[in-house]
């Protein structure tokens, strides 16, 4: 699959793995997700679903931003006062969402609850990316991968819906 990519997905999906972000934990989620909807969902099928949201230039788009974001706050790179809200991850700083939000958005209205559900829960690699114990700041990846697993859900409830 990687011969198909261009320059801005390959270096997407490889900040994710320097971020400790698997193909593999996304798909996780999406089975999280979705596992009792369809009784004979399979890894696979998450695992497809995921790489088809990946492959979009607007999901590119939004984990380049996201991650760049984190590393900057990481790095002490960002002026006063955004540097402290995005180091912190402070409840009423919304624009990490409003970024997963456009993810989301690609699959139609379920991703929005799909989302929603899957923030609140924090499953999965999402509680390792909360976890702020680790020194590292994962403001915007954590809605991200969120995002993502949300939109190939909705991908996959979309797509067995017209199989019915």
């Amino acid at each position: 699959m990687k011969d198909k990519m261009d320059e801005v997905e390959i270096r997407a999906r490889q900040w994710l793995i320097e971020r400790g972000v698997t193909v593999d934990d996304i798909a996780d989620l999406v089975f999280f997700l979705q596992k009792k909807y369809h009784k004979n969902l399979t890894k696979e099928e998450c695992l497809k679903n995921v790489e088809r949201v990946l492959a979009k230039r607007e999901v590119q788009n939004a984990i380049l931003t996201g991650i760049q974001f984190d590393v900057l706050a990481e790095k002490g790179m960002l002026e006063a006062p955004l540097q402290s809200i995005i180091e912190t991850d402070e409840s009423l700083y919304g624009v990490d969402e409003v970024l997963a939000f456009s993810i989301v958005n690609i699959y139609g209205s379920i991703g929005f609850t799909n989302y929603g559900y899957i923030d609140k829960e924090k499953p999965g690699i999402l509680a390792y990316l909360n976890d702020k114990s680790s020194g590292k700041c994962h403001t915007f990846l954590d809605d991200i991968v969120g995002a993502i697993a949300a939109a190939a859900s909705s991908r996959l409830a979309h797509r067995a819906r017209n199989t019915e």
